[in-house]
């Protein structure tokens, strides 16, 4: 939905803002010497003052010069660069773990220096920490394991989790990440692997929100796995057995839940990467426990979904629940404009054996003209004439040159193709295609990234990587600072809106739909104290800290923002004081 409503929107600016960053206090540590080196979450490698050295027992064991936290960013940097210069001509492939190998091994040393090199380069290494080079670490991930980041919970587990959680070594965890490795990306069954999923969002939390890393958790429910692949593989790491099913599932899930709860009772869950069975299930089991025209005229565009995933009628659900609110209609009403494709066609109520999650959004056949049940793309989009073609199928090239160039006769201005499935070898169809057989004049937005392209005489066609990295880190900060007892539609929704109405409208007018991935903190405030008035309007904030509602119930909107920006954590080394 917001990817959507993002690239209708009439822009208002925004003022960018730089939010100070208060000198840290000290912080307490447990432990002396060897073991504090060996703590990425304290370690400073060599820049440990002194009279640091002296109190926490580390004389003796680091060098002894002493080299400041520029320094050492600029000997990371340094490092960075020449390894991008050695593996120049290399496989793309090998190029892309290369770079997340001299990440991670900064992430598992030192995590002030790792958070602060992601930050000052958020828009180089979030492709690398996370969509589209996640897919391939997690795809190659047992053996590329070399030490343990987050928990794992397993089948084997049962009966215990509740004692386990409390192993979790942070005394308060907000934000946890948990996948079943189900689904993960376009790529599927990937067991155990897809623990690279949580670990690199929750990186993107720390990065674009502010979260303090020593408050994150990335989870994986390790129930089996139905890759028969991994089964065989002499190093895979997680249960060799096949995925559990029907309530032996729902009865780990629900196990481990209890034990979050328990311990933190506040903390927001977000599920990621669940097949679509579950996805929707689990949703509903815990949500409570725990193109140049205006905006306006969203409700008037015909859209069609390819891909009828999890990931397909979820934006489906909120692009109606959109509609519905702004157009002041019935959802009944609101979902004429949409038509929704699986792999087998036009989903009608026709279809035998209709998926029940797919059948809210099946069109009734009488309200077709010259469309009947199962019809192909290229069919649906030379009939509908749609304003958005919408691809979360998975499948590659699935918007091929026939298709494109259909949409280009479908509307008379600027119709909008987003090929969303990532990774990059499962996008609908790639950015020069797109330009080349609908047009310049069209909106692209894609999952994975993409260059901009060339169109000749000095005119760029812009490519938009509608990463969701501008909204989640956002609607999870926000709803933790609000103390929102569940994040509700209207919350995300509110951060949508917040999102569509960013953008300068002299970019829009160029097919820029977002802002620069540099700014991501700013839109993080932005769109934080969105979903925390949201919250607050729909009496669901219950404060955070010494913030109560009565005191967020009375920010004005500029006040909020700052709010927001005030709690974000920023990496600098903080004075260290050891405490038996």
């Amino acid at each position: 939905m917001w990817n959507l409503a993002r690239f209708a929107a009439t822009a208002v600016a925004r003022s960018r803002r730089r939010f100070s960053t208060a000198i840290p206090g000290p912080c307490i540590v447990h432990k002396r010497g060897a073991d504090i080196l060996h703590d990425p979450w304290f370690n400073k490698d060599t820049g440990f003052p002194l009279t640091e050295r002296d109190r926490l027992g580390l004389r003796g064991l680091l060098p002894p010069r002493v080299i400041s936290f520029e320094q050492q960013y600029d000997r990371f940097i340094n490092s960075y660069r020449s390894l991008e210069k050695n593996t120049q001509g290399q496989p793309d492939k090998v190029v892309a773990l290369a770079k997340w190998r001299i990440l991670n091994r900064l992430h598992d040393r030192n995590e002030t220096l790792y958070y602060r090199v992601l930050i000052d380069n958020i828009k180089e290494f979030a492709p690398i920490i996370y969509t589209p080079t996640v897919g391939l670490v997690c795809q190659n991930y047992s053996g590329l394991f070399r030490r343990p980041r987050g928990m794992y919970f397993s089948a084997k587990d049962k009966g215990e989790m509740m004692s386990m959680i409390y192993n979790w070594p942070a005394p308060q965890v907000d934000m946890i990440v948990l996948t079943d490795g189900s689904r993960i990306l376009g790529l599927g069954d990937l067991g155990v692997q897809g623990i690279g999923i949580p670990i690199g969002k929750l990186d993107i939390y720390v990065a674009a929100a502010g979260i303090s890393p020593q408050r994150i958790l990335p989870v994986m429910l390790d129930v089996g796995t139905n890759n028969q692949k991994l089964l065989e593989d002499r190093l895979y790491l997680g249960l060799r057995q096949p995925r559990l099913e029907g309530e032996e599932y729902l009865s780990i899930v629900d196990e481990f839940m209890e034990a979050v709860h328990a311990r933190w009772p506040k903390a927001i869950v977000q599920f990621e990467d669940f097949q679509m069975k579950w996805a929707f299930e689990t949703l509903e089991r815990y949500q409570k426990r725990a193109q140049g025209r205006p905006l306006s005229d969203f409700v008037n565009q015909k859209i069609v979904v390819v891909g009828a995933g999890s990931a397909g009628l979820g934006v489906l659900k909120m692009a109606i629940q959109a509609v519905s609110k702004m157009a002041g209609c019935s959802e009944t009403a609101a979902k004429s404009q949409f038509y929704l494709i699986d792999k087998d066609g036009l989903v009608t109520t026709d279809r035998n054996n209709l998926d029940p999650a797919a059948a809210p959004f099946a069109k009734n056949p009488s309200d077709l003209e010259g469309l009947t049940e199962g019809a192909s793309i290229i069919e649906v989009v030379k009939k509908v004439r749609p304003h958005v073609l919408l691809g979360l199928s998975g499948v590659g090239g699935i918007f091929n040159e026939e298709v494109l160039k259909a949409m280009k006769e479908s509307v008379s201005t600027k119709p909008a193709i987003f090929a969303m499935s990532n990774p990059t070898m499962n996008a609908e169809c790639t950015a020069i295609d797109a330009f080349k057989h609908a047009g310049e004049d069209i909106i692209f937005a894609s999952g994975s990234p993409f260059e901009n392209v060339d169109l000749g005489n000095g005119k760029v066609g812009h490519v938009n990587q509608a990463n969701n990295m501008y909204l989640f880190p956002g609607i999870g900060l926000g709803s933790l600072l609000s103390g929102a007892r569940l994040i509700t539609n209207g919350m995300l929704q509110a951060a949508a809106e917040c999102l569509a109405s960013y953008m300068l409208e002299e970019d829009i007018s160029k097919g820029i739909l977002y802002p620069s991935i540099n700014s991501i903190r700013d839109v993080t405030a932005e769109v934080g104290a969105a979903v925390l008035r949201a919250a607050v309007e729909e009496d669901l904030a219950e404060g955070h800290g010494d913030v109560g509602p009565k005191e967020l119930a009375n920010m004005t909107k500029e006040e909020t923002v700052e709010y927001i920006g005030r709690n974000m954590w920023y990496p600098v080394y903080s004075p260290l004081v050891h405490e038996k």
